[in-house]
């Protein structure tokens, strides 16, 4: 899975011309581009067999190049359409068009680039606003599943920076936990007693943000669902939860 994280400040070392740093983060987000081709094409691909996947790759480096944080979208789902609109050429290209339903306005067949650039830049304002807002449903209905409103998040979110970054680490280790996740996914209960043994925070502290905790190891474990509000709210990823002990 892909971190969630604020990207800007790595897609920006990279487009100042780190080339170390770029290998690293394409390898790091392969899994992201396989799954983007994958749900793109209908099919499971595979590295090396399907050429969607080399145009995935390659589109996906593209937008790193191409991508401005003045866009007021973030890094992930801006690289999912440059990738959608990639894979439609191809599929023009090859005159494979047949049960692909997605249109796009972006297309080199008769534009110049300026009419180019302005097609793709209402698509991008339609389409990201529509997933936003569909992921916003999405996540709203999942939460009532576990008894959990956005009013409830409003109001316990925490106040502290202190409590805050404790609870976000406890929803890492439950989201990354694997059988202790199903479990609570089954059960729709967080599991107190299990979660105090394996993060070492107190019992009245897991009651307390219950809510929050529920709301965010849901966020993190769906992260690729959920790629609007996971890069909004900028939780900090894997690697950095040494820090927040």
């Amino acid at each position: 899975m892909i971190p969630v994280q604020d990207m800007d400040a790595e897609i920006k070392k990279i487009q100042q011309g780190d080339s170390l740093f770029r290998e690293r983060f394409l390898e790091a987000c392969r899994p992201f581009v396989f799954k983007s081709a994958c749900k793109f094409a209908k099919r499971i691909l595979e590295w090396g067999r399907d050429d969607e996947l080399a145009i995935a790759l390659i589109a996906f480096n593209e937008a790193i190049d191409r991508f401005r944080a003045d866009y007021g979208v973030p890094f992930l789902p801006y690289a999912r359409k440059v990738i959608n609109s990639r894979l439609i050429d191809h599929y023009r290209r090859e005159k494979r068009k047949a049960g692909i339903n997605m249109q796009l306005p972006l297309s080199e067949d008769g534009m110049n680039n300026a009419e180019i650039a302005a097609a793709w830049d209402n698509y991008r304002e339609d389409v990201i606003a529509r997933e936003r807002e569909e992921e916003i449903k999405e996540y709203e209905k999942l939460l009532q599943e576990y008894g959990v409103s956005f009013v409830d998040l409003v109001s316990c979110s925490p106040r502290h920076r202190k409590t805050r970054r404790s609870l976000i680490r406890v929803a890492w280790e439950l989201a990354e936990a694997g059988s202790l996740y199903e479990k609570f996914s089954a059960s729709k209960k967080l599991p107190l007693l299990e979660l105090e043994k394996q993060t070492g925070v107190s019992r009245k502290t897991l009651e307390r943000g219950r809510k929050y905790i529920i709301a965010t190891a849901i966020l993190i474990y769906r992260r690729e669902d959920f790629l609007h509000l996971a890069s909004y709210l900028k939780l900090p990823a894997p690697s950095l939860r040494e820090d927040l002990r």
